[in-house]
Order: C-alpha cells, then structure tokens, then sequence
C-alpha cells in the first residue's frame, strides 16, 4: 500500500504555505520559514513536502501494524474535519474540549465513557419510568459526556499515534502523549513551537481547506494501513470498501466558491532523497510566484 498523493500545487492552493504576521512567530519555526511578503511569513513548501510524506507514512505503519490514531483538533475550524476524516477511517477524535488526563488517566476517562453507555442504556430502557425532571437531567448528561468523549468512546485503550491540529492549542494534549512515550504528528504554524512533536508538519493551521487537507490525507493514511494490515493477515480487501469515500484531495479542494485544482496538470509529490535536491530551486520559484499573487490576500 503507497502513502496517499499530494502535490506543491495542491498545497499552495489550500493555501498551507502562509504563516502568521511577522511579530507573532516563534524562532523555533525559523529553519522552515521561506521569508515573509507583506508582514506574513511564508512557509518554505520543499520542506513541507517531504515532511508530510514522512508523517503520512508513519501513520499508514503504525495502522498498518494493528494500532489506534486519535485525531485531535478543538479548534472551531477543525471540529468538523477532523471528526468527518477520523469517522471515515474508522478511528477516533477529541474535537471539543481536551480533558485534562484524557490519556495520563485514562482509567477516569472509562468509567466516564461507561457512564454515558449506562445512561443511554437507561433512557432508551426505563424511559418511560422515569419522570421529564429525571429524563432531561439524564439527557444533559449524555450530551455532554457525548460532546466531550463521543469521539473515544470505542477506542478501547491508549491511541499508539495522535495527530494534530494546532500545537499551541493543544499542548496539554502533546504533554500527555509525551509523558507517555505516545508519537505525534502534527500541524506546526510559524507561532507554534514543534518541540514535543516527532512528525511536524509546517504550515497553515488555520485556513479550513488546508486544515481538510490534512486531516484527509491522514484519513487516506490509515485506510492504506488499514489494507496492508488486511492483506497480512489474509482478509478479504472487500471488507474495507466501506471506508473508501471520495479522495482526500477532492474533499479538500471542493469548497464553493473556491477553484479547485484538477486541472493543474502536476506530478504527485512523492520525494526521494535522490531527487529532492534537484527540485528544491524549481520548488522556491513556484512558491515566490504564488506568495506574490495571493500574500496581499492573507490576513
């Protein structure tokens, strides 16, 4: 099974390569920084490439080798991407609120998701027993237990990977998974630091399309370990059809209002160590391109 394909133009056109205003960012960002246009800085997209050719391959091994990928994101615009692309591939997701000791006590964290089990348990059960003063109370309860752990209530277990949108939003998150020796891949903006991070992705955790791309392409990841684990252990591939939905790319690009990018005519960006060097300096003349048409754009 291949790490899904993406291409420089792709990135560009979700618009990955732009960073905060000048002033807001972190020096620990400045090896991967092309330069900045209009007091925002660039992100330097030939280092993106073969980064987040690495990340997606990592986690297409650890799917592929039997183990769990929590999407994280609670950020506004990524609640939505990174439930729909966990759902997808069958994994899981926190999308609200992190929890403190979500992973470092998970023990709490079950009895939790065991009492939202109990509840609905009850409601669909002894509903009509109780009185609407019980019902509604119960019912709350559910919501919230459901909106903060809907997304893990299946995992079952620590996750072997998390992914990321947002460093510096979640950094409790990262802590807990560092503590306990769980990788991270992740999204890493130019305000961001990727300490903590063993698979960082610089670019734009921000903008929606970019933030769908990434999360589909990660989607896509652990459908093609979800395969290679499958024809492993002899299974029927029929069996995984069902998490075959649109490509990622397409669910990324097609934004209304937005041009997509199939008609870019551009080759996958699939970086070896052989020829990644001879494309550096095509790489950083398309970008500077770009970064003059659209830098005036950015916000």
């Amino acid at each position: 099974m291949s790490v899904p394909e993406f291409s420089m133009r792709q990135l560009l056109e979700a618009g990955v390569h732009f960073g905060h205003q000048t002033h807001r960012w972190n020096p620990k960002m400045r090896q991967y920084i092309f330069g900045d246009r209009g007091g925002v800085h660039i992100i330097d997209l030939s280092q993106t490439v073969p980064m987040l050719h690495a990340a997606l391959t990592k986690v297409r091994d650890v799917v592929a080798g039997g183990g769990r990928v929590l999407f994280v994101g609670t950020k506004r615009q990524a609640q939505q991407p990174v439930a729909e692309a966990a759902e997808r591939c069958a994994q899981y997701y926190m999308n609200h609120r992190w929890l403190g000791g979500t992973l470092t006590n998970w023990e709490t964290v079950s009895n939790s998701i065991k009492r939202l089990g109990d509840i609905e348990q009850t409601l669909e059960g002894e509903g009509r027993a109780l009185t609407k003063k019980e019902q509604l109370g119960m019912t709350r309860e559910a919501e919230k237990l459901n909106l903060s752990l809907g997304g893990i209530r299946d995992m079952g277990g620590l996750p072997d990977l998390m992914f990321v949108i947002d460093v510096n939003k979640e950094q409790i998150a990262i802590k807990e998974a560092r503590k306990l020796g769980i990788p991270v891949v992740a999204v890493v903006d130019t305000n961001c630091s990727p300490d903590g991070v063993e698979f960082v992705i610089p670019g734009n955790d921000d903008a929606s399309r970019a933030i769908s791309l990434y999360t589909n392409l990660v989607a896509d990841a652990v459908i093609d370990g979800l395969g290679a684990a499958a024809v492993a252990s002899g299974e029927d591939l029929g069996e995984l059809a069902d998490f075959e939905g649109e490509p990622a790319l397409d669910a990324a690009q097609d934004v209304p209002g937005e041009q997509t990018v199939e008609d870019a005519a551009e080759a996958p960006a699939m970086p070896s160590e052989a020829g990644q060097a001879d494309t550096n300096a095509h790489d950083e003349e398309v970008i500077a391109k770009e970064m003059d048409k659209e830098a005036e754009q950015a916000v």
